[in-house]
């Protein structure tokens, strides 16, 4: 997908990448594009999506070619390309392969949309639904190394390195402090932020949170404790770097954190939690203390099998930059938030 190659999910039809294609000379009169794509395009009110989730077939009036369709793909290009159309849909009898592929535009981290059996078709990638189901099993996950790491929040602390033979992301677990059977540890679960974990964004509060957490469990270990901070590549809620950025600059006209994600045709929560419980269980960990407002992750570490004796309030201050985020997560995602 990041290569632009075409794909076939099944007995769909050949589906290329807008975003990644390198020969722009492709064309095409269908394109599929995400449900949310196609509100924005006032196409729902002709075949809404079955559940408001499911991709659109569209149908323009001629060949589109792959800079064409781009703008058609991209919401951050309507305002300098505000006509459009006409666009019709059509009945999409191929719904499952249609997700296979809007997942694995999410997962390379691309614009979900596709041009539909392009001319030329190029050389295809077949696959099936199932593959991605195997591809995403945490059973794949395994310990690829550890060693200390000395940090300035504990000196004495170890890090472990986890990846699958499927996925390049790399997770890492930080371990604080002295393993003990008769404490449990305090856990946080804290998903890649580049923008605030490395370069201090006011926007959201990931940074703050991760030096809150790594400081929590440094005073666990100075009163005979330890933590562990599972450090998880999944950036902007695990819709990847670039298309968290897209969602900033949609947020700068004016849309919350959860529409934008939504208005680039993406989930508003993506992350992958019971991956997470795949990292404790090879740590050999299966009782914790979690320090999280996101009851999401209380539960799906549950169904995943890991004990959750206690849930730990994680709230820090609000600035005037990241206000509007912080009331999102608390009144749209449910966040613990007061």
């Amino acid at each position: 997908m990041r290569h632009g190659w075409p794909i076939r999910v099944g007995d769909a039809p050949a589906l290329l990448p807008i975003e990644t294609a390198p020969d722009r000379a492709h064309r095409s009169d269908h394109l599929l594009i995400s449900a949310a794509r196609a509100e924005t395009l006032k196409l729902t009110n002709q075949r809404p999506a079955a559940d408001g989730h499911s991709p659109v077939l569209m149908r323009a009036a001629e060949a589109l070619d792959l800079n064409a369709a781009q703008a058609v793909a991209d919401p951050a290009l309507d305002p300098v390309n505000p006509l459009k159309g006409p666009f019709l849909t059509e009945e999409l009898a191929w719904t499952p392969a249609a997700r296979t592929a809007m997942e694995l535009a999410r997962i390379a981290g691309i614009l979900p949309a596709f041009l539909v059996d392009p001319d030329p078709a190029g050389e295809e990638v077949f696959l099936e639904t199932s593959d991605l189901e195997v591809w995403s099993d945490p059973a794949n996950l395994a310990i690829a190394t550890r060693a200390h790491l000395p940090i300035a929040a504990e000196e004495t602390a170890e890090i472990i390195a986890f990846r699958s033979a499927h996925d390049m992301r790399e997770h890492v677990a930080l371990v604080l402090g002295e393993r003990s059977r008769e404490k449990l540890p305090l856990v946080r679960l804290h998903s890649e932020c580049l923008t605030g974990d490395i370069f201090g964004s006011l926007k959201c509060d990931c940074g703050p949170q991760l030096d809150g957490a790594l400081a929590a469990m440094s005073a666990e270990a100075a009163k005979g404790g330890w933590g562990v901070l599972l450090y998880m590549r999944q950036e902007g809620r695990g819709i990847g770097l670039v298309n968290k950025l897209r969602a900033y600059r949609l947020q700068d006209e004016g849309f919350d954190t959860l529409e934008a994600n939504r208005r680039l045709g993406l989930p508003e929560e993506a992350r992958d939690f019971p991956l997470a419980a795949r990292m404790l269980d090879l740590m050999g960990i299966g009782e914790v203390r979690l320090m999280t407002n996101n009851l999401e992750k209380v539960v799906a570490l549950e169904d995943a099998g890991v004990k959750v004796t206690e849930r730990v309030a994680h709230q820090l201050p609000a600035n005037p930059h990241n206000t509007r985020y912080l009331a999102t997560k608390r009144d749209r995602a449910g966040h613990l938030l007061t």
